[in-house]
């Protein structure tokens, strides 16, 4: 029996099981499908800058404590497994309007922001459309691969000794007052001192099953990726919830959409002619890149877009890291950090009760 399950092989899964484990804890990931490959896989692998000690709120102060983890957290996957997770600071641009309030708002939270007028503009991003003529630049945005982060969680878990089970649904749990005892698949029931419910935007669903109610629901997003060499930028360039994040490899993503359609992962021609149509007005070079391939994804969204962190009330032993609509990749390391300071009695390395479910 294992010390703790966890509902769920995405990243949030993937990285709270390989905390557990580098701190003694014997662990097992249950997935319905394969594990990593949903909203995890298929993500962007924006890790935006935030600093914990002037944060303006919890959201923020989770934001920052995540976001320093960050270069110690890729590194020892690279340490542990010999695989790059691709992390780098590449900065970062964000246009959009009032750049002057919103650099003085950043700069006051402790992040470095510059704020940019059309020649500074243009010779930071010299193939940046000439009609934007002012922005802010944040040196410090990172970002990272996420199939190779997945790749190496999954290797990092299986040195550590967490036991994978992809293809393994929860169709029920079994309880004795406020205790969960187990967890039923269809071909097992499997006990556990501690349960985590971890699965994304199924999360909602699973804990249905436990009596408890949670509001997750997907969120579909489209990306399509292109392909152009010499790079037109190498910086992660940002338009309200749209954006280009260039990969070292010659290889943009260009994303994202949001739309409430249930659990549909299509593609549609609408969508995919719209972000085309967004990057090349973004960089018009770009109207000559390879459309190489598009793809989409399910975020698990919150009425509020915080993620929902801690135990289930009424249970003594069932945990929930879920709902983090777009941020579950850069929230990640410190999800890890903060669930498995609960599952082993200690204290949390910040508030988390704006997070309790």
């Amino acid at each position: 029996m294992s010390d703790i399950v966890l509902i769920g092989g995405g990243v949030i899964g993937l990285s709270i099981a390989y905390e557990l484990a580098t701190h003694g804890a014997s662990v097992r990931v249950l997935d319905q499908s394969q594990l990593g490959q949903e909203s995890s896989w298929a993500g962007a692998g924006m890790i935006t800058p935030a600093n914990p000690e002037r944060a303006p709120s919890p959201e923020f102060r989770l934001r920052g404590e995540s976001f320093v983890r960050w270069p110690e957290w890729a590194a020892r996957l690279m340490e542990e497994t010999g695989i790059d997770t691709g992390f780098t600071q590449c900065g970062g641009i964000e246009i959009t309007a009032g750049t002057s309030a919103l650099a003085t708002k950043l700069q006051s939270e402790g992040v470095r922001a510059e704020r940019l007028g059309s020649r500074e503009l243009r010779e930071l991003e010299p193939h940046l459309n000439p009609e934007f003529s002012e922005a802010v630049h944040l040196p410090d945005y990172c970002q990272v691969r996420n199939p190779r982060l997945i790749k190496a969680l999954l290797a990092a878990c299986v040195t550590r000794g967490v036991e994978l089970s992809p293809g393994m649904p929860v169709i029920g749990f079994e309880q004795q007052a406020s205790r969960v005892t187990a967890v039923r698949t269809p071909t097992e029931v499997i006990s556990a001192g501690q349960f985590v419910v971890c699965s994304g935007a199924w999360s909602q669903t699973v804990l249905a099953q436990a009596g408890c109610q949670i509001s997750v629901e997907p969120v579909h997003g489209q990306i399509v990726l292109l392909e152009m060499l010499p790079l037109p930028t190498r910086r992660i360039i940002e338009v309200g919830s749209r954006y280009i994040v260039p990969r070292a490899d010659g290889h943009l993503l260009v994303g994202s959409t949001e739309e409430w359609v249930g659990f549909n992962k299509r593609n549609t021609a609408e969508a995919v002619a719209e972000l085309i149509r967004f990057g090349c007005e973004l960089i018009p070079s770009l109207k000559s890149a390879r459309l190489e391939r598009c793809w989409s994804g399910l975020r698990p969204g919150s009425p509020n877009g915080l993620p929902y962190l801690g135990r289930i009330p009424h249970t003594s032993n069932l945990l929930v890291a879920a709902g983090h609509f777009r941020a579950g990749l850069m929230l990640s390391p410190i999800t890890a950090v903060l669930l498995r300071q609960l599952l082993l009695g200690e204290t949390p390395a910040c508030d988390i009760n704006e997070f309790a479910p």
